[in-house]
């Protein structure tokens, strides 16, 4: 139904903003649920339901929203009596972002995430949002010692690191110290793929801690967009 739903808005779109003008006024656009202890979400903008029942560690489709300012509201799936969340989303068109809901239900907000969609040839992006609301500041590292990320607090997302295409094997740590939270084995980070590793779920209670890895730009022809399609794979 979310697959459905997304692609009912993006035709609807295309039948507005055809023409020349179509990929520099429009931005592409998905959502991540990252709130532990809500329910599954329906999101509407503009009073529109856009993603249906979207649960914890899910993330939609990219859909295109025009450039500009957006009301986005999140209710409890199947109630639109009260809104979890009310907000405006600014975007601009030829961008793509990963709007999340972050923190625990009672102190629920949105964060937005800018989302890159080049990288030089032969290597990977990644980079790393702390959505973990009990998980102290961390340090991600590879397993040979070297810190990637230093001292990420939760709500922080880093910059991406370009690295050169591989398997990697990675340890988030407690920020400063060398005590092991998650570990990250056979990381498969592919060319011309751009990631973000979410760390979300909850370090002292349910549901537990986890890692999941969003895809967030493929290679693609020259002519067609190059936003991953959203998806998320967890990684533990």
């Amino acid at each position: 139904m979310k697959k459905l739903l997304s692609l009912v808005l993006l035709f609807m779109l295309f039948l507005t903003f055809t023409g020349t003008g179509f990929a520099e006024e429009m931005a592409m656009v998905r959502v991540l649920h990252a709130t532990p202890d809500a329910p599954g979400v329906d999101v509407f903008v503009n009073e529109e339901l856009v993603v249906e029942n979207i649960e914890f560690k899910d993330a939609s489709d990219y859909l295109q929203l025009p450039a500009g300012s957006h009301k986005v509201e999140i209710y409890a799936a199947g109630d639109t009596t009260s809104a979890i969340i009310s907000e405006q989303l600014a975007v601009s068109g030829g961008e793509a972002y990963t709007v999340s809901a972050i923190g625990q239900l009672e102190s629920i907000r949105l964060t937005t995430m800018l989302d890159e969609q080049e990288v030089s040839e032969g290597n990977t992006k990644i980079r790393v949002a702390h959505f973990s609301p009990d998980a102290p500041a961390v340090d991600i590292a590879t397993d040979t010692g070297d810190i990637l990320f230093p001292n990420a607090a939760f709500s922080a997302v880093t910059d991406y690191l370009e690295l050169p295409a591989g398997e990697y094997n990675l340890e988030i740590r407690a920020a400063g110290t060398a005590d092991v939270v998650e570990e990250l084995t056979n990381l498969e980070l592919k060319e011309g793929m751009i990631y973000t590793a979410v760390a979300t779920g909850l370090l002292n209670a349910e549901p537990e801690f986890d890692v999941i890895l969003l895809t967030d730009a493929t290679p693609t022809p020259e002519d067609m967009p190059k936003t991953g399609l959203g998806g998320a794979s967890d990684i533990r």
